[in-house]
């Protein structure tokens, strides 16, 4: 093998990691199941069970439904990224200001069978995001263009045991894709990308959900959801052979708290604690064994409380506050900035009658600086780096229609 072959083999491997850790970052882990919960940060709402989407929470809230429900929307998550204070292999370079907008649809569905047992479907995303340096940047090779999506086919089912206990369960067909491209227009590789890669797979997961009601106003519930390893294939425009491999990405899995307690007639409070296995994410390697690298992933929490504001018969008010810890521990990337982050949330509820409702939210995501340092060894002789301060923030817009029937 020549140095060259070496050189673009070596910036492969760096860029497999990258592209699944911007897959797996907690710092892009945005929650973007509805537009109802992102009004609230997501604050009890594996238990409110205002409309269908609730069901991505907690499949055992279906059985709070004695109606069949819709419930349909979008979210539009805008990131901002910014890259400062940067050396690229200890010189100097310009600020970068990277980041993109994604955009999560939603879909939820849930029919009530009788007064016991509820069956449900639902169709929504667990990451969208898309970070993009200038075509140009000197750090390329570190930066570039990472593009993730990721799509959850659920189907779900609740029964209800009494007029206090409810449980539910359900099976998650995941899709998850991605595209990244490091060290764009390369000289050496007569002006193409040295790194190139467009790659996806499916897994499948499960989650399971139990609510204790103990009357109508006060609730709590208690989900689990178990998350796969995806084997991704990829397309790998770069000499070498990844292209005959899977990557295999392990996910996290996920344990939630909720509790919802109306006070009034008008007011109610929610909250909610996430627990997220991030220290599965061990290490990445393909499926042939030509390559594995260690990760220092640390699991993370997430701690939101809200409250919600019956205003009249047309118009309900929301708003929250979540903060979530990051996964990263010692490994960090000007690709992949991550930091401890908080939500602050406000949304609304338009009835158009009894039985529709629009809904809207917002959330605008605080991050923190995070220095970064880091360097591959490609070849003898050449072993570039760089260390810059990284700060990631975000837009959530969140638009919704839900229906009974």
């Amino acid at each position: 093998m020549n140095k060259k072959q070496i050189f673009t083999r070596s910036v492969i491997t760096v860029a497999i990691a990258l592209a699944s850790s911007q897959t797996m970052a907690a710092g892009f882990q945005l929650n973007a199941q509805s537009a109802t919960g992102l009004g609230r940060a997501f604050s009890g709402d594996g238990v409110i069970a205002d409309n269908a989407s609730t069901m991505a929470k907690n499949a055992a809230s279906m059985a709070l439904f004695d109606a069949p429900a819709l419930s349909l929307g979008i979210i539009a998550i805008d990131t901002d990224v910014n890259v400062k204070n940067t050396l690229y292999n200890n010189k100097p370079i310009n600020d970068a200001s990277i980041g993109g907008t994604s955009y999560a649809p939603n879909i939820y569905y849930i029919q009530p069978i009788n007064d016991k047992f509820s069956v449900g479907a639902s169709l929504y995303s667990n990451f969208g995001t898309k970070t993009e340096f200038k075509e140009g940047y000197k750090a390329d090779l570190f930066g570039g263009l990472t593009d993730v999506k990721s799509v959850n086919l659920g189907l779900s089912a609740a029964y209800r045991i009494n007029q206090h206990f409810s449980v539910g369960g359900g099976l998650d067909i995941i899709h998850g894709s991605g595209k990244l491209q490091r060290g764009r227009n390369n000289p050496l590789l007569g002006g193409k990308n040295t790194v190139d890669i467009d790659a996806d797979g499916i897994a499948l997961g499960y989650n399971l959900g139990a609510i204790y009601e103990y009357n109508q106003n006060n609730r709590f519930g208690l989900s689990y959801r178990y998350s796969p390893t995806i084997k991704a294939k990829g397309d790998i425009h770069a000499p070498g052979n990844y292209s005959n491999e899977k990557l295999k990405i392990p996910l996290p899995s996920i344990l939630e708290f909720s509790g919802f307690n109306k006070l009034n007639d008008k007011f109610a409070v929610h909250y909610s604690i996430q627990w997220i296995e991030w220290s599965a994410f061990d290490q990445l390697s393909t499926t042939g064994g030509n390559f594995t690298k260690d990760y220092q992933w640390q699991n993370s929490w997430h701690y939101s409380v809200g409250g919600t504001y019956y205003l009249n018969n047309d118009w309900t008010l929301r708003a929250g506050y979540m903060h979530d810890t990051s996964a990263q521990g010692n490994i960090t990337s000007i690709s992949v900035p991550d930091s401890d982050r908080n939500w602050l949330s406000g949304g609304f509820s338009y009835h158009l009658d009894s039985k529709s409702t629009i809904d809207f939210g917002l959330t605008y995501l605080i991050g923190k600086d995070v220095d970064v340092s880091e360097s591959q060894y490609l070849a003898p002789g050449i072993k570039p780096s760089v260390s810059a301060t990284t700060r990631a923030n975000a837009w959530l817009y969140g638009l919704q229609y839900s229906r009974s029937f």
